[in-house]
C-alpha cells in the first residue's frame, strides 16, 4: 500500500513538473506555433537586408547592427474577413508580453501603428530584443532580434538611424523572403 501511494505521488509530480516546463504561453511556442498556421507569414530574414544603417550612423549603430546575429518574423495580415482572428492574435501577443522576462524599451506610434519594444536580458547585456506591432490597417506582427551583449542604449540609436527599403515593400519583393503557406 505505502509503494503504491509513492509511485502514485511521484507520478503526479513528474506530471506536474511536465506541464510547468511546457509554456504554451511563451513568444518562442507563438512563433512556431504561427508560422505553421495558413493566415501567417513567417521568416528568419537576413540581418543585413532589414537594417541598412544610413550613411550617417556611427560606428555604434553599425556595431550594433553587427551584434545582431538573427531575426524571426511572424506577421498576421488583417483582411475584411479575419477582423476577429487579428483581435484574437494581437490579445495573444499582448497577453505574453504581460511576462516579467520581457522588459519594455520603448514605444512608438506612427501613421496608425502602434509598436512596443521590449528585451530579454540583463540592462546592459541584452540577448533579445522584440518588436511587437499592429494596425488596424495591416495587422499584427512580432518580430524577435537575437544576438550577443547588446546594448539598450544603442539599440534605441539604431532604431533611429535605420533605413528600410520601401520600393522593396511597395513591390512586394518582402513577401518573397517569407514562407506564406
Amino acid at each position: 500500500m505505502k509503494k503504491s501511494t509513492h509511485i502514485i505521488s511521484l507520478a503526479f509530480l513528474l506530471l506536474l513538473i511536465v506541464s510547468a516546463c511546457d509554456d504554451k504561453n511563451s513568444l518562442q511556442a507563438y512563433i512556431v506555433n504561427s508560422s505553421e498556421k495558413q493566415d501567417f507569414m513567417y521568416g528568419d530574414l537576413p540581418v543585413g537586408l532589414m537594417l541598412t544603417p544610413k550613411e550617417d550612423a556611427s560606428e555604434d549603430v553599425k556595431e550594433t547592427i553587427k551584434s545582431i546575429k538573427k531575426m524571426n518574423v511572424v506577421f498576421f495580415k488583417k483582411t475584411k474577413e479575419n477582423v476577429a482572428a487579428y483581435e484574437i492574435e494581437k490579445s495573444k501577443l499582448k497577453n505574453i508580453f504581460t511576462n516579467k522576462t520581457y522588459k519594455t524599451l520603448g514605444v512608438f506610434k506612427t501613421k496608425g501603428m502602434s509598436m512596443k519594444l521590449y528585451y530579454t536580458g540583463q540592462t546592459d547585456q541584452i540577448n533579445e530584443v522584440i518588436a511587437f506591432g499592429y494596425s488596424k490597417e495591416v495587422g499584427v506582427g512580432v518580430a524577435r532580434l537575437l544576438g550577443e551583449d547588446m546594448n539598450p542604449a544603442r539599440i534605441m540609436e539604431m532604431m533611429n538611424s535605420i533605413q528600410l527599403d520601401t520600393d522593396m515593400l511597395q513591390q512586394g519583393q518582402f513577401k518573397a523572403i517569407f514562407n506564406n503557406k
